[in-house]
């Protein structure tokens, strides 16, 4: 089992990794968010083209889910700053659920796997948010890194 790098052995004392001895490379990650609707909502929602009393749901969505990948190092204490080189959201409709999908890049010593969760999360939190005037029982669910690209390892989640 690896070792935390936040933290000293004894799992005090969190801090900031340091990463100015990583080699500068390409790095990618992409996250998903599911965002499943009550059916009847659903259909609403569909029906109205996702446009609700607060607006455009997927366009708003997708311009929160990249403002979320650039506040990433502010909403995750131990997160460096980075220098994206690109962000995509894209929201899918699958039946009664959204699809999120958030891909990040950037060239750094570090990767961009929580801005691409962070992108994600905060666009499924922006779609309840515009739609729970019509519910709560929308339900959020499998925030995950899908994959990411570059530094020591690459991953890739496989569908089963």
């Amino acid at each position: 089992m690896k070792t935390l790098t936040h933290v000293n052995e004894r799992g005090e004392d969190p801090r900031m990794v340091d990463i100015s001895g990583k080699d500068v490379t390409e790095r990618s990650a992409h996250a998903q968010a599911r965002l499943v609707f009550p059916s009847e909502m659903a259909r609403t929602l569909s029906e109205a083209g996702f446009m609700t009393a607060k607006g455009a749901v997927l366009t708003v969505a997708q311009i929160a889910g990249v403002m979320g990948v650039k506040s990433t190092s502010q909403l995750i204490p131990l997160c460096h700053p980075l220098s994206l080189s690109g962000c995509r959201v894209d929201i899918t409709i699958e039946g009664d659920e959204a699809v999120i999908d958030c891909r990040v890049s950037c060239k750094g010593r570090t990767g961009v796997e929580m801005e691409a969760l962070t992108g994600a999360s905060v666009a499924a939190l922006t779609i309840y948010d515009m739609c729970k005037a019509m519910s709560h029982d929308m339900v959020i669910r499998e925030v995950r890194l899908m994959g990411k690209a570059g530094g020591k390892r690459d991953f890739q989640r496989i569908e089963s």
